[in-house]
């Protein structure tokens, strides 16, 4: 590792951690400002009994105080206890919703790489074929949709005319949520592929490569594909964030037992410690995954000036 690089890998770490600071401190400052509190809801709870909760997880102390006791907690990696689901951490409710969250993302990652990858190539061998103009409208039709049109659009398709057509029986919830999650990062990567790859078939070596007779396939797979990824690259940290964290509506959508169900929940019911848990688990989440973008690209691309 070069000290240009090292130098320009701790600026981006402690870049990361100052984000993520940034939104424990609003998150935790603007759930308080708000009124109410996670005991109001309760039923026939007196006044002294709520002082007593409140004394119990520590709500009775001034809000700095709270504030700086919590980022001690963090430091150690200690989310606190649920102020709603007694007995359970919030560390055990985020992890256990994950597992599932994990299972259809990883999933919807990997079809969402390989479809766009491979539609993309497709489309930039065949330009201005009516195969490029159909991956072109499809992906572009994709892009605009929203998460919940296209999961109302699959369960359209698999519960009322697929099973009318074939005779089949609906897959599970899972299958639906995987391919609802996959279609938006397939079709941005199906197009930036192609860009890409339209670019690099127009360079000089390409040329190149072609007049000394290497075939069409060795080319394309061997010359063009390879730096014709690294564009997609930039894309896939963050897409992989995007389908973890954007899996709340899918997962609602399709009842599956994800990291939504402790998100939305903790909202609903003003559990603290769970928003506050939740919030930070997914927002480090999207700045990890794009700080390993950044890592990612000296090892694809050496080339790369980081003065």
């Amino acid at each position: 590792m070069d000290s240009k690089f090292a130098g320009y890998l701790i600026k981006r770490i402690l870049l990361a951690l100052g984000t993520i600071l940034f939104v424990i401190t609003v998150t935790f400052f603007l759930m308080h400002i708000i009124p109410g509190g996670p005991f109001l809801s309760e039923k026939a709870v007196t006044k002294e009994v709520q002082e007593a909760l409140e004394r119990k997880y520590g709500l009775d102390k001034p809000l700095h105080v709270q504030y700086f006791t919590y980022l001690k907690d963090l430091l150690r990696f200690d989310f606190g206890w649920s102020l709603k689901q007694r007995g359970k951490t919030v560390k055990e409710l985020i992890f256990s919703g994950f597992v599932d969250t994990v299972k259809v993302g990883s999933l919807a990652a990997i079809l969402a790489i390989a479809g766009g990858v491979a539609l993309g190539s497709l489309a930039a061998v065949r330009r201005n074929k009516i195969t490029d103009k159909i991956t072109m409208v499809v992906s572009t039709a994709f892009v605009a949709a929203p998460s919940f049109v296209v999961g109302t659009f699959i369960m359209l398709i698999f519960l009322v005319y697929m099973p009318r057509w074939l005779g089949t029986r609906a897959p599970e919830g899972f299958f639906y949520a995987v391919l609802t999650l996959s279609f938006y990062p397939m079709a941005y990567i199906t197009r930036l592929t192609r860009s890409s790859m339209l670019d690099v078939l127009g360079q000089d070596y390409i040329r190149t490569a072609r007049a000394k007779g290497v075939s069409k396939s060795k080319v394309i797979f061997k010359h063009a594909l390879k730096n014709a990824l690294i564009p997609v690259l930039t894309f896939v940290g963050p897409m992989i964030a995007y389908i973890l964290t954007g899996s709340l509506v899918v997962e609602r959508i399709f009842s599956i037992p994800g990291i939504s169900r402790a998100f939305i929940n903790s909202i609903i019911n003003r559990d603290y410690t769970l928003i506050m848990g939740t919030t930070i688990f997914l927002a480090s989440l999207i700045v990890i995954m794009n700080l390993i973008t950044d890592i990612l690209y000296r090892i694809v691309d050496p080339r790369i000036d980081f003065s």
